[in-house]
């Protein structure tokens, strides 16, 4: 059944308080913080954040991007995450309509979005939420049309066994760790989702958006030849891509064959 006006609006409102609380939990889930307690507060004044000051996006907009008590400046990342996960929540009523589909693109997203965050702060992937990601994939697959446990538990093997194949093929010929063990993780948590066909598209997504950028980075001299790229955020958008229109792509690919 298609999303109408309310439903899409709807999606749109939880996915800013969604991505509100994405945001506590880019920022302490890497520090061993609960994401619960002790309630939101002012970094640099330490003062707690008013319920009125922690409105989705407005608040940021009416505060002009500063805290109320002591003008310190507030990241734009704050407004930015809110924003893209309540997007994302629409885009996933829009393209699933009301399914027990859309309930389980939400969550998806969210993992995708904090996952993301998380790697661009600090070039980590937690196992506090790529294995949990894992099993819940493949939990909710009956309530997917493209699901199947077989084919789910396959993808996730299979995402995860490219990157670790990848990893070992850069250690052999460079002695170096080119890419991290969590991104593998993260591919098998896209692949436990999405099955073969999302996690084939998302992981070419991924490959050669992080492929264009390290290689414009490079040229603009932003980035070393050593230099470490978060492909956590490019997994991420190769998984939105994917579970959108990754099974689309896929059946266009192979017919063309």
């Amino acid at each position: 059944m298609p999303a109408g006006p309310l439903v899409d609006l709807y999606a749109l409102l939880l996915g800013l308080i969604v991505g509100s609380y994405l945001n506590v939990v880019i920022h302490r889930l890497p520090r061993r913080r609960s994401t619960v307690l002790p309630r939101s507060r002012c970094p640099v004044c330490a003062t707690p954040i008013r319920a009125r000051d922690n409105l989705p996006v407005v608040s940021w907009l009416l505060l002009r991007g500063r805290c109320r008590s002591c003008g310190a400046p507030i990241s734009v990342r704050y407004p930015v995450v809110e924003g893209i996960t309540g997007l994302l929540f629409l885009a996933c009523a829009e393209r699933f309509g009301l399914t027990m589909a859309t309930l389980v693109g939400f969550v998806f997203c969210a993992l995708l979005v904090a996952l993301a965050g998380i790697d661009l702060d600090h070039f980590t992937l937690p196992d506090r939420l790529t294995l949990p990601g894992i099993a819940l994939g493949l939990a909710v697959q009956p309530l997917v049309p493209w699901g199947g446990i077989g084919p789910a538990l396959a993808a996730a093997a299979a995402g995860g066994g490219v990157v670790v194949a990848v990893w070992w093929i850069w250690y052999l010929l460079r002695r170096e760790h080119g890419i991290g063990l969590g991104d593998a993780k993260m591919l098998a948590m896209i692949g436990a989702f999405l099955g073969w066909k999302g996690m084939a598209v998302a992981f070419v997504v991924a490959t050669a958006a992080g492929a264009g950028f390290g290689l414009a980075a490079l040229a603009a001299g932003r980035l070393g030849r050593r230099g470490k790229l978060p492909f956590g955020v490019f997994l991420a958008l190769g998984g939105v891509v994917g579970l959108l229109w990754g099974q689309r792509l896929a059946d266009a690919y192979l017919e063309l064959l």
